[in-house]
């Protein structure tokens, strides 16, 4: 039997113990971290609650959602929305959790807060079969195509070794506060998607970085355009066949959240909830040494929180 496939059985059986999957697990995950409520965190891991109060959790923890968004500024949230399928085989990001993203900007006074995905299916089909699109406008944000070349303006990438230049969507370069909100789920060719392979969806050729090695094009973009934000939606995960799914068989339902301002951090956090060491994930340690962030969690000032 595959590991993927023996971590979804137990976890349907409840007998799996002494991982991510489990609140031990989870202890264990961070147990060699900095817990210092007098510091400001670097990250904040919760579990074990809806995907909108684990976000009202981890934001409180970090100082409120004002903290990264001002009064008057202009918001881009960048969930998941690649693929036509619905929210329960957890493809894309949870439209719960976007919806709660765009009342806390408007609450810190955003004055315009939109949210968009260069997507991999129709894109009419996926803002809709997602969930995001009504989430997103029910909570009063703009829903923005990414669907044409038009939309994208070449930049520079300095810090890129494979990719140096590409098209980013005009949103990332003109608005104050850049929010990424990616799923955690499989991925065939990159292993796992988290918050830097999320980046992809914010650039028009996509192929290119598949031609040039993938893991290594990751790395480069991270490089270029932080986000002031990034929440990792990981309350249903998809363990195999990702990243468009096959069958509702392949999530397993963990209700976790991490939240970050490091790319690295998260997606080094992300990948051990996933069952994973970071340095398995290659775009990840690639990140890692060429400064993007920091992939060693003992090195950094964790809270967690049990819901």
């Amino acid at each position: 039997m595959k590991r993927r496939d023996f971590i979804r059985k137990s976890v349907s059986a409840g007998i799996f113990t002494g991982t991510a999957l489990s609140f031990g697990g989870y202890g264990k995950i961070f147990a060699n971290t900095v817990n210092d409520p007098e510091l400001p965190y670097d990250l904040v891991a919760v579990r074990d609650g809806e995907p909108d109060l684990m976000l009202d959790k981890a934001l409180e923890v970090l100082g409120g959602i004002q903290k990264f968004v001002k009064k008057g500024q202009t918001v881009v949230i960048k969930p998941n929305i690649g693929w036509d399928v619905e929210p329960e085989k957890a493809a894309n990001t949870n439209p719960l959790l976007i919806k709660r993203i765009i009342t806390h900007c408007f609450t810190a006074g955003a004055k315009e807060v939109y949210v968009f995905d260069n997507t991999c299916d129709n894109w009419t089909a996926c803002y809709k079969n997602s969930g995001i699109e009504k989430a997103a406008k029910d909570a009063g944000a703009k829903v923005a195509p990414g669907h044409s070349e038009s939309y994208y303006q070449k930049v520079n990438v300095p810090g890129g070794k494979n990719l140096k230049d590409a098209k980013v969507h005009e949103l990332i370069l003109s608005s104050d506060v850049f929010i990424n909100v990616p799923v955690l789920k499989s991925h065939g060719s990159a292993k796992l998607t988290i918050t830097m392979k999320n980046l992809m969806g914010v650039v028009w050729d996509r192929r290119f970085w598949h031609r040039n090695n993938l893991n290594q094009c990751i790395a480069d973009f991270a490089t270029y355009r932080k986000p002031d934000l990034n929440i990792v939606d990981a309350y249903n995960v998809m363990t195999k066949n990702g990243p468009r799914g096959v069958s509702k068989a392949d999530v397993v339902t963990m209700k976790y959240l991490i939240v970050s301002t490091d790319m690295v951090a998260a997606d080094a956090a992300a990948a051990k909830i996933f069952g994973m060491e970071p340095d398995q994930v290659n775009y990840i340690q690639l990140a890692n040494d060429m400064g993007v962030g920091q992939m060693d969690l003992s090195k950094l000032n964790i809270s967690r929180i049990k819901v």
